[in-house]
């Protein structure tokens, strides 16, 4: 399994939309072949609450990068949320887990 993993600055004051955007925006990844999993967490750090961490399983990388993020439904994904972040995230992957306790 692939980790997604990206770190999303949302625009102050707009977290509330953007939470409403996301469930919205939820079912097109959901929806997508290789998806796995799904979880967003909001940062509970001062000064961060602003932050959210999502993660996202894929079965493959090229699900995620070529399946989805060439799908229609990227298109929407996109239209949904890409306005609320400032700045844009980087996105990473990561492969199987090498420790775990």
């Amino acid at each position: 399994m692939i980790l997604e993993s990206a770190l999303l600055d949302v625009s102050p004051g707009q977290e509330q939309d953007f939470l409403a955007a996301f469930a919205e925006a939820r079912p097109l990844i959901a929806a997508q072949r290789g998806f796995r999993s799904l979880e967003l967490r909001r940062c509970l750090d001062e000064g961060h609450t602003s932050r959210f961490l999502l993660q996202v399983g894929w079965d493959t990388l090229e699900d995620h990068t070529e399946g989805f993020r060439r799908s229609p439904e990227y298109a929407r994904w996109r239209e949904l949320l890409h306005r609320f972040y400032d700045p844009f995230p980087a996105v990473e992957h990561y492969g199987e887990p090498l420790l775990t306790a």
